[in-house]
């Protein structure tokens, strides 16, 4: 007996390889879509396809690929952190005022630590934020939107107090101080690449072999998955919770100083809303806000979508008006999509007989 439908004559497996197509196409749409922004600008300006071009979009994506990943970690625990831009500019004031020497009073001098330094104590700080997001999150249970969205405010009010609403500019230091080479980061290549994009490469690695190498990964799917599953399984569900939180505010505290770098000032206003644009990267890269479902590769490819829209729209004059509403479209239709793609798939429960756990889903 055939399988074929009399009014079209198709058979099952045209139909297969139908819904086999759509798959691909509704998995691999960030890809696509990153594909089509190349080559829709290739041919609306003759500048926008070149390498020169192409670096200078990824020195820019670097900023928010940086920040989507650490964002990602937590969205697959099924949280969010809206204090990312925020610990962003806090970081990047923390960076500056350190450039500018810190007084010691009672001794009547002035240190003006080296850059190694002011990168070091700047990372801290962001891991110092993001740890107390997770505490209050994983130890008293407030609800992370609430969490983060008191500390983001904390976060910009302590820049604002700290500049007194001022920025600090010429980060460049001075030889006889010894605290030159800040600009490196922003602004220095090697192997012909921007150091920011070398560093987004290198935490895009390491974030890979965590997710997909460590037990901390399977840890972490796990637990986005099925909080409650993972936890009876001996997963250190609290740990683990805190543990994202702290490496989303390293990631920020990283990209405040490429940002700085890059501008050569560092501003208590600088990354503002930028923890939407870390979001929407992670949603464009096909992650699950329900959490459990998501990875590296998907997020740098949302990143490099939404940098590689908007700077494309820079380069053909478009309005920033424009450019905002584009934007948001481009979040609106990716949540539509993964709406539609785990509709169809509902998430298994961790632990479910005959099922994936998803502890062991790949990075």
């Amino acid at each position: 007996m055939s399988d074929t439908n009399p009014s079209s004559g198709r058979t099952g497996l045209d139909r297969l390889r139908d819904i086999e197509l759509g798959r691909l196409l509704l998995e691999g749409r960030a890809f696509f879509a990153l594909i089509l922004i190349i080559a829709v600008f290739s041919a609306l300006s003759p500048y926008y396809f070149s390498l020169g071009n192409f670096l200078t979009m990824s020195s820019h994506v670097a900023i928010f690929g940086i920040l989507a990943i650490g964002m990602l970690l937590v969205i697959l625990n099924g949280g969010i952190d809206l204090s990312v831009g925020s610990t962003l500019g806090l970081s990047g004031v923390i960076a500056g005022f350190l450039m500018q020497g810190v007084t010691v009073t009672s001794l009547g001098i002035t240190l003006f630590p080296p850059v190694w330094v002011v990168v070091i104590l700047t990372c801290l700080l962001g891991g110092l934020v993001g740890l107390v997001n997770g505490v209050l999150i994983a130890r008293f249970k407030v609800p992370a939107f609430v969490a983060t969205l008191g500390v983001m405010y904390v976060a910009r009010g302590a820049a604002l107090l700290i500049t007194n609403g001022l920025t600090y500019n010429s980060l460049g230091g001075s030889p006889k101080l010894g605290n030159t080479g800040f600009n490196w980061l922003g602004f220095n290549h090697l192997f012909g690449m921007p150091i920011g994009v070398l560093v987004l490469i290198v935490v895009a690695f390491f974030g890979n072999l965590v997710l997909s190498r460590t037990a901390f990964g399977r840890w972490l799917y796990a637990s986005g998955g099925n909080e409650r599953a993972a936890e009876l399984s001996g997963v250190p569900v609290k740990q683990v919770q805190v543990t994202v939180y702290v490496l989303s505010g390293v990631c920020a505290a990283l990209a405040g100083l490429i940002l700085s770098s890059q501008l050569t000032s560092a501003g208590p206003t600088a990354g503002l809303s930028y923890e939407l644009t870390a979001i929407a990267a992670v949603v464009i890269g096909g992650a699950a806000l329900t959490g459990g479902r998501g990875n590296i590769r998907g997020t740098l490819l949302g990143a490099f979508v939404i940098g590689f829209l908007s700077d494309g729209l820079v380069i053909i004059g478009i309005s920033s008006y424009w450019q905002t509403v584009f934007t948001g479209a481009v979040i609106v239709l990716a949540v539509l999509l993964n709406a539609v793609q785990y509709r169809r798939r509902p998430k298994r429960q961790a632990g479910t007989p005959g099922s994936p756990t998803p502890a062991l889903q790949p990075g």
